[in-house]
């Protein structure tokens, strides 16, 4: 089976490069973005200035192959790929849940991102919690890990040379 995909637009931020960046959006809260929409798709992005919160499924574009064991950023232990959040996937599709600013015709005003600049965007979906929200129960082995995400920054683990 073949999956086409093709981006809706582009993700503005103030990185230019992978090291440094902030992990996780936990990390990022105070980094304003711009989301560029396309211009053919701009009628889609109608009603979403009534949401404080939006999905964003986005393209990892500067990543290339992958491996099923992982150093994640947060440990010091190898993972198994799934179990984190590593950029270098057999299908690089990051997710991220940003604070909406603001709506100027294209071009969405955000908060809280942690991607590349240029980053292809593939989706927007509006964030509802009752619908996004469940009781999690367990995190695995991010139980003790989850507050890196804070003040953790990437380094090279993820980019190829």
């Amino acid at each position: 089976m073949s999956i086409s995909i093709t981006p809706i637009g582009i993700i503005e931020t103030p990185f230019d490069d992978l090291k440094g960046m902030p992990i996780q959006p936990s990390g990022a809260a105070k980094i304003q973005g711009t989301i560029v929409i396309d211009k053919e798709y701009e009628q889609g992005l109608s009603d979403l200035e009534g949401f404080s919160h939006i999905i964003l499924l986005y393209h990892f574009h500067q990543s290339k192959g992958y491996d099923l064991i992982v150093k994640p950023f947060m440990d010091d232990h190898k993972r198994g790929l799934f179990s984190t959040r590593a950029p270098r996937r057999p299908n690089p599709i990051g997710l991220s849940i940003v604070r909406l600013i603001k709506r100027e015709g294209n071009r969405l005003i955000i908060k809280g991102i942690d991607v590349l600049n240029g980053t292809p965007l593939l989706d927007i979906k509006p964030y509802v919690p009752r619908f996004d929200t469940k009781e999690v129960t367990a995190i695995g082995w991010l139980e003790n890990n989850q507050e890196k995400s804070v003040f953790l920054k990437s380094d090279d683990r993820f980019i190829e040379t």
